[in-house]
């Protein structure tokens, strides 16, 4: 094995911003051909290794030499987080076996099938959003209004959470995961949360219905394991983050990414049945909201590309640099709708590949082949890369969306 010495890029602080909406950090270029690259973290100043480039992410996530889980010491967390992401974590945090159990409880009610009989629902719920925005006068904010709003009522439906407190779950997730959040609000926000999901939690122990936490406690109590309500309470604060937090920046991106491609969204509009699958695919590609939020932390000394990654160490996967690799997606800076195909990795890979990625991919469908057909005028305000986005957070994402139509 050869042993180099890697210094971070120019020197500067991890994670880097994109030099526009769907543009690369410029570190990006050096680094993909270094293949692998140490980082120092700007919040924890912890030495990281970064990992670029499709085969080699795609190899290390599925490598039992590496972890997900968070109450390793060299876990990069590139905030500097508070205990309780340690401690306060679901299956996303464990390896295998605990983690294929775990998924197990709730995998079911996310696979393609059990997804699509939620069509007319999620139809019904994206019309519901339009509807309301076209009571208003333009212009309005398009990534609160909708893009926020209509995942997170879809998960908090699928899930039992009532209406009136969508707003909250909302609110909290963004200082969890934001990159603007100090340690304080982490910590105040996962004990706020926690505190309203043992709530629910108790509620749909004593009085079960027909969503996902009701499924879940239902699979561990037949299951026969131990479990404690704290197991539930972070498997449920989990999905509901998740199932709302991407989406809603998948939405606004790609919502805008259309927009600002007009050539490309006639060729959508022109036959969106068959369009529709593989602009979807796309747009998550060049988009890659979840650059820097696939997190391990090596097991045994790994080698790659000539580099050792020495065990107990952290390592982060670049998406991006997987998703723009032109061995794999020719012209990657280029977005091309017709050939979208599921060989991105914008929801992962292996294992631990996003148990909401059907979900998500359902709405984001639904949402696009819908929007510009009843609201054809639909436009900008300003352009993107003059909107304020989320560099730094754990999912990329905007601020907000002004968007306008013609009355």
């Amino acid at each position: 094995m050869t042993t180099e010495s890697r210094c971070p890029v120019a020197h500067t602080p991890f994670p880097y911003a994109r030099q526009g909406p769907f543009t690369a950090p410029a570190q990006y270029s050096e680094m993909v051909e270094k293949g692998v690259t140490q980082v120092t973290l700007a919040q924890s100043g912890l030495r990281v290794w970064t990992v670029t480039g499709y085969a080699n992410i795609r190899s290390l996530l599925t490598d039992p030499r590496v972890s997900a889980s968070r109450r390793l010491p060299g876990f990069p967390f590139y905030f500097i987080a508070p205990p309780e992401f340690r401690t306060e974590t679901s299956f996303i945090g464990y390896d295998a076996p605990e983690h294929t159990r775990a998924r197990g409880k709730v995998a079911a009610a996310f696979t393609y099938q059990r997804v699509q009989k939620m069509r007319g629902r999620i139809q019904e719920i994206v019309d519901e959003h339009i509807d309301r925005m076209l009571e208003l006068a333009p212009p309005v904010d398009f990534h609160r209004l909708f893009s926020l709003s209509l995942p997170t009522t879809v998960i908090c439906e699928m899930l039992g959470v009532p209406q009136d407190d969508h707003d909250f779950i909302i609110e909290h997730s963004n200082n969890m995961f934001g990159g603007r959040s100090t340690p304080e609000q982490r910590r105040a926000a996962i004990t706020e949360v926690n505190a309203y999901v043992e709530k629910l939690v108790r509620l749909k122990t004593e009085t079960p219905g027909e969503d996902v936490i009701s499924m879940a406690i239902a699979a561990y109590e037949e299951s026969g394991e131990e479990y404690t309500q704290r197991d539930l309470v972070n498997m449920v604060r989990m999905l509901m983050n998740g199932g709302h937090e991407t989406t809603a920046s998948m939405i606004s991106f790609g919502t805008a990414a259309l927009l600002e491609h007009p050539e490309q969204l006639a060729e959508l509009l022109a036959d969106p049945e068959k369009m529709i699958g593989p602009a979807t695919e796309e747009l998550l590609r060049v988009v890659t909201i979840g650059d820097v939020g696939v997190p391990r932390v090596a097991l045994e000394d790994i080698e790659i590309d000539g580099t050792v990654i020495p065990a107990g160490d952290g390592i982060l996967c670049l998406l991006l640099t997987a998703n723009r690799d032109p061995e794999v997606f020719p012209d990657p800076d280029e977005l091309i709708l017709s050939r979208g195909s599921r060989k991105q990795v914008g929801f992962g890979h292996g294992a631990h590949l996003c148990i909401g990625a059907e979900l998500a991919r359902l709405e984001m469908q639904i949402v696009w082949t819908t929007l510009f057909r009843r609201i054809p005028s639909l436009r900008l305000v300003k352009p993107l890369d003059e909107v304020p986005r989320k560099e730094g957070a754990i999912v990329y994402g905007v601020h907000e969306l002004p968007v306008t139509w013609d009355v």
